[in-house]
């Protein structure tokens, strides 16, 4: 059974007792408790976090490069795809600062692999 928004008409779970949408009270006489909000733009980047994903990225990224180059029949450069996980993750968020480290990550990982496949064909 779901609960009808009287204010938004949206259909919430039986078991809320705020509207999802518009956070209007879904029960007689409750009232909505007092909350932060915060925007994006307002919270700050953990620098060290930010470095560890710029390390990881270009480990995973540049490692097809590396092992290509001391091995040369190896297939190792599939493994730079993982180079992407991080800049997909980043590219996606509100906050403008992670986004841009998020697109430079892209493309370094861009050119890491690029230069992987690159030296496991030739």
């Amino acid at each position: 059974m779901t609960r009808l928004c009287k204010n938004c008409n949206f259909e919430n779970q039986d078991d809320y007792d705020f509207c999802a949408k518009c956070g209007t009270p879904l029960v007689e006489g409750l009232k909505p408790t007092q909350f932060n909000v915060y925007r994006a733009q307002d919270l700050k980047v953990n620098k060290k976090a930010l470095i560890a994903a710029y390390i990881a990225t270009i480990f995973l990224s540049w490692s097809g490069v590396f092992i290509g180059l001391i091995s040369k029949n190896t297939v190792f450069a599939t493994f730079t795809f993982f180079g992407f996980f991080m800049p997909f993750f980043l590219v996606q968020s509100r906050h403008p600062t992670l986004r841009k480290h998020g697109l430079v990550m892209m493309i370094i990982s861009l050119l890491g692999v690029a230069l992987s496949f690159y030296i496991m064909m030739h």
